[in-house]
């Protein structure tokens, strides 16, 4: 038991070096000039979600051998990061609905 949580606990920090080391791999749409807020928001989103179903097929292909677990890691963190971003964007927009709704007219 001991070696196995090692093992995950090297090839963690195999993979958290190699995300520092590149660029993460991610299938980006192109970004379009003329985007709506809306649209911009709605890309994001959908943009994690994407992320985030790659990480449970990696994580799911990990569990039944096939995939390594350093593809795994990357694809958590990588789907971690952009809910993260996603969070941020929707406590700053909700901060600064609160900011407009709480003026003095």
């Amino acid at each position: 038991m001991v070696s196995n949580i090692t093992n995950a606990l090297n090839a963690y920090q195999a993979a958290l070096s190699r995300i520092g080391a590149q660029t993460p791999i991610k299938e980006e749409k192109p970004v379009q000039e003329n985007l709506s807020f809306s649209d911009m928001v709605k890309s994001s989103i959908e943009t994690a979600q994407e992320l985030g179903q790659k990480a449970e097929k990696t994580t799911i292909a990990g569990i039944q051998g096939k995939a390594d677990v350093q593809d795994v890691v990357l694809a958590v963190s990588n789907a971690e990061l952009a809910l993260d971003k996603v969070v941020a964007f929707r406590d700053t927009a909700i901060k600064a609905y609160q900011s407009i709704f709480n003026m003095q007219i």
